[in-house]
Parts: C-alpha cells; structure tokens; sequence
C-alpha cells in the first residue's frame, strides 16, 4: 500500500490559451494527515484541491489517490472513484432539505446502490455529536449541525481521504471552532487523511501542515504552526519558488 494518501507530480492545469492555474506542482500527502491549502485569491487552491479529488483532469502531469492514478480513468470510472476514496465537505453544506438527518447521510450509499455498516454509522453520528437529531431536516439545524451532517457523509464510506474546500467559510467563528476541532478529532482518532482549502489561518492551524500557493505554484509549508506564523507567511508569500515536499 502507498505510503502517500494523495500524490501530485508535475500537475499543470491551463484554462483556454493561457491561463495557468497549476504550474508543475508536486508534492506527498501522507496518509493519515491534516493538510491545509492556503493562498491569496487566484493562486491555485481551489484548482489543486479538485485535481487532487479527481473533480478536475490536470493538463498535465499524474494525480495518484493511493495507488490508483487518476489521469487513466474516464469520468465513469472517476466518479466511482470518488464515491469509494473520497469524502467531501464544502462551505455550502450540500444538503438534501427533504431528507432527514441520517438518509442524508446515508445519500452515497444510495447513489452507489450499496449498503453501509450500520455500526459504523452509528459510530459516525455520534462522533459528530448528532446521536439525537437523525429523524431532523437540515432546516430544523443550525449550521453548524448542518456541516456536520455533512462530514458524517464524507467519512461514512471510510473514504482514503476527506477533502474540505472552505468548510467554515459560512460559520460564525465559534461554530467555526468547534468544526475545526471535529475535523481534527476525527484524524487523530480514526487516521483519517484530511486536506482543507483555507483562507483562514487560525482553520489552517488545526492542521499538521500548511501549504502555501501562489500563481499556480506551491511556494512555503509551514508544520505543526499557530495562526500568528501562518498569517505572517501568508502575508510575506513572495514570488514561486521551488519546495521539497
């Protein structure tokens, strides 16, 4: 088995003639890691994040979710990818207002035509503290019940890896916390691989690493930082230069 969860080499993506938003990034995501993407506007995150996921086909380049890469697969065989290997959560909680708590859920295994392990489910919902509120509509929810509805929906499938693009970007900054504090709980405790997209840099101290972006290009990381040094980087980002990672 890979020892990376996610793997980037070379991945380029060019929109129209020549609009670069990836250049050449590579870089391991371990398995079992808190990851954050940070990066002005334009720099790239969103479009790393969602080559990352299979969401987007690079121009270039090879993107590997564990040991499956993705760029030889149709988009049949992508979205059957990513309904075994990965989870996801966005700002917009993307949920179904009719269904209620637990059938929003259980909505992959609906679409997959598949049955899930009940008692994982019932792990699932009580780890984000909805035990009580499953016969719930998203409507009867605050909102940051509503985002953790639908982290129970990434990690039910046991996905390789949960990919969360802004995820509380909609909150108000203690929900905020306590989602942040979830995410993290559940990749310490489950070995869950976690790779956030963030403008956030106190979101982006949850993670064991941050990734800072800039034109296309991967350009500083920072590990195990407090939101005082992730907002200095952030605010010093110079122009791309080349990282281990």
């Amino acid at each position: 088995m890979a020892t990376h969860a996610v793997r980037l080499n070379a991945v380029t993506k060019i929109y129209g003639k020549d609009v670069h938003a990836l250049r050449g990034v590579t870089v391991d995501l371990p398995r079992g890691g808190f990851t954050a993407i940070m990066g002005p506007s334009g720099s790239g995150k969103s479009t790393f994040l969602h080559c990352a996921a299979g969401l987007d086909t690079p121009t270039s380049g090879t993107v590997h979710i564990g040991d499956t890469e993705l760029s030889r697969m149709n988009e049949t065989q992508l979205t059957e990818l990513r309904r075994k290997k990965a989870g996801f959560v966005f700002q917009a909680f993307n949920l179904i207002p009719s269904l209620s708590v637990a059938e929003n859920v259980l909505l992959p295994f609906r679409l997959a035509g598949t049955r899930p392990d009940h008692s994982w489910l019932a792990e699932v919902i009580e780890r984000v503290g909805l035990g009580g509120r499953t016969r719930h509509r998203p409507s009867q929810l605050s909102g940051g019940q509503q985002q953790r509805v639908a982290i129970a929906r990434a990690l039910v499938t046991r996905p390789e890896v949960v990919f969360a693009d802004e995820p509380t970007g909609a909150l108000d900054t203690q929900t905020a916390a306590e989602v942040l504090t979830l995410l993290r709980q559940v990749v310490d405790t489950t070995g869950q691989t976690m790779v956030m997209v963030t403008h956030d840099p106190t979101a982006a101290s949850y993670a064991d690493r941050v990734l800072f972006m800039a034109e296309g290009a991967l350009v500083d990381e920072v590990y195990a930082a407090g939101p005082e040094t992730i907002a200095r980087r952030m605010a010093t980002l110079a122009r791309p230069r080349a990282v281990a990672c």
